[in-house]
C-alpha cells in the first residue's frame, strides 16, 4: 500500500503578511448630523463597510433613527427593496469612542453646526483630526466635508500632512450627485486621485476646486438667497412666486427659498458670515429676513418652520410670519 504523503497547505496560500486590503475596505465619519448620515447612507449604500462617530449612545440613537426613516423613505418611493435596507444597515456601526476608527482607510470629518449658535468651531474640528491621526494609519486618507473651513489650516498641525483633503457633499437633494474636491498646500497628488476613485465608487461626478473660502456651490447659492430675500423685502414678487420663477426658468431641482430650508437657515447664516468676514464683500453678509427667521429658530425642515411651514419634513405652505403683501 502505498505511503500517503500529508503536507501542510498553509504554505500555499497567502499569508496575512502577503494579503491586500482593498482601498476603501472601511469608511470612518465623524459626525452623524445631517451631512455626516447623509454621507453614512451614501456610503453604505455603495457596499462599503461604514462606521460613525458621535458624542454619546442618544446621538448614535438619533443618527439610526433618521437613516432607518430616509431608507423607509426610498422603499416606499420604490427605490429600494426591504432585503436592500437590511443590508445597507448591516454595514453600518456606530461608536463613541476614536479608536474604533483604527482599521479605516478614508475617514470624513462631519463635525456638526452647534444647534444654539449654528457655528462650526475650527479648534474643535483641528482636534478631532488630530484624534483620527493618532488611531489610523499613515496611509489612511483624512478629509472634511466642508464648505468653508480651508483644509491646509486643518492639515498644518497634522504629522502627515499630505493625506488631508476636502470634499462637499451637496444636500439640497439625492440627485445632487456631484462632488467639490479640494486640494490643500500638502495634498498629495496620490491622494487626490484616492478620492476621484472614491467618488466613482459611490457613482458621484467630480469637479477640481482651488481653496476658497464657500467653494463654488455655496458662493453662488447665498447670493441668488440674498437678491431673493431683498425682492421679497421691497414686496417686488411673492415668496413662492420667486421659488416658481427658479425651478421653471432657471431649472433648478426646488426653489432658493426652499432649498435654503433644506440645507438649515442656521448652517447658511454661519457661512455667510465666515465669507463676509473673508472678502469683505457685503454681498455675502445675511439679509435681514434671514436673521429674522435665524433669532426666532425658525431654522427650515429639520424645525418645521423656515421660508415654509412643514409637516413630518413635507411642505404645507408659505410661512406667513416675514411676508407682507
Amino acid at each position: 500500500m502505498a505511503e500517503t504523503i500529508i503536507e501542510p497547505i498553509e504554505p500555499f496560500g497567502l499569508s496575512s503578511k502577503d494579503r491586500k486590503k482593498s482601498l476603501f475596505s472601511k469608511i470612518g465619519v465623524v459626525g452623524a448630523g445631517k451631512d455626516g448620515r447623509n454621507i453614512i447612507r451614501l456610503t453604505s449604500s455603495a457596499g462599503l463597510e461604514v462606521i460613525f462617530i458621535e458624542v454619546n449612545q442618544e446621538r448614535i440613537d438619533f443618527a439610526f433613527e433618521r437613516i432607518n426613516e430616509g431608507l423607509d423613505s426610498r422603499i416606499e418611493n420604490w427605490g429600494l427593496t426591504h432585503g436592500e435596507k437590511r443590508a445597507i444597515l448591516g454595514r453600518i456601526t456606530a461608536s463613541v469612542d476614536y479608536a474604533a476608527l483604527k482599521d479605516c482607510d478614508f475617514i470624513i470629518e462631519c463635525i456638526r453646526f452647534d444647534s444654539e449658535t449654528g457655528v462650526r468651531d475650527t479648534l474643535l474640528r483641528k482636534q478631532a483630526f488630530k484624534e483620527i491621526e493618532r488611531v489610523v494609519s499613515p496611509e489612511a486618507i483624512i478629509a472634511t466635508n466642508a464648505t468653508t473651513v480651508v483644509i491646509s489650516e486643518l492639515a498644518s498641525e497634522l504629522k502627515y500632512k499630505e493625506r488631508c483633503v476636502s470634499l462637499h457633499f451637496p444636500v439640497a437633494h439625492t440627485d445632487a450627485k456631484l462632488l467639490e474636491i479640494v486640494k490643500g498646500v500638502y495634498t498629495s497628488e496620490e491622494v487626490y486621485n484616492k478620492v476621484l476613485l472614491f467618488a466613482k465608487l459611490i457613482k458621484y461626478d467630480t469637479i477640481d476646486v482651488h481653496e476658497s473660502n464657500g467653494l463654488v456651490s455655496m458662493r453662488l447659492m447665498v447670493v441668488i438667497l440674498n437678491e431673493a430675500c431683498q425682492m421679497v423685502m421691497e414686496n417686488v414678487a411673492a415668496m413662492e412666486d420667486i421659488d416658481k420663477l427658479t425651478t421653471i426658468v432657471y431649472g433648478m431641482r426646488v426653489g432658493i427659498f426652499q432649498m435654503a430650508d433644506l440645507v438649515g437657515i442656521e448652517k447658511l447664516v454661519s457661512l455667510m458670515e465666515d465669507m463676509f468676514l473673508e472678502y469683505g464683500d457685503k454681498k455675502y453678509k445675511p439679509n435681514p429676513i434671514l436673521w429674522r427667521l435665524y433669532r426666532t429658530h425658525q431654522l427650515g425642515v429639520h424645525t418645521g418652520k423656515g421660508f415654509y411651514i412643514y409637516d413630518e419634513r413635507k411642505l404645507i405652505k408659505p410661512n406667513p410670519f416675514f411676508l407682507v403683501r
